[in-house]
């Protein structure tokens, strides 16, 4: 079965999706951060709440974490098109860096930019090649 068929999406009206790099999953799994936080960031996003516009289509947004709150918690560097598409680039805990440098911010640009631009079919075929993993987002949290 086709991605964009089993998440409820057609061919041609991919809705709004959420998305993650691979080596951002698996900081992810290491820290124990769920994909429902990665939603309701999301769900902050859609509603304004954006920490820092880095250019590019790049943005900065803080994610609570668990026990600590967004202060001491989590910044992850996202791509996105605001109502449409979001992926998920690279994330650190605050504590272990103040910020990123130029050379990467211009990286995380070009790769995000890449990822927006995927048409469904490109789509699929890094879902299946692992390059892109599904953030999986229920109706009532985002």
């Amino acid at each position: 079965m086709l991605w964009y068929a089993r998440y409820g999406y057609s061919q041609g009206a991919m809705g709004m999706k959420v998305l993650k790099r691979k080596d951002f999953a698996r900081w992810q799994a290491g820290e124990k951060l769920s994909d429902a936080a990665l939603c309701k960031a999301v769900q902050e996003m859609e509603a304004g709440l954006v920490d820092a516009d880095l250019g590019g289509f790049l943005y900065k947004k803080r994610v609570a974490r668990s026990g600590s709150g967004k202060s001491g918690g989590y910044r992850t560097l996202l791509s996105a098109r605001i109502g449409d598409r979001y992926v998920f680039l690279h994330g650190f805990l605050k504590s272990d860096k103040a910020n990123i440098t130029l050379d990467e911010r211009k990286a995380l640009q070009f790769a995000g930019k890449v990822f927006l631009q995927l048409s469904a079919q490109d789509l699929l075929m890094a879902f299946q090649i692992g390059v892109l993993l599904e953030v999986y987002c229920d109706e009532q949290t985002h």
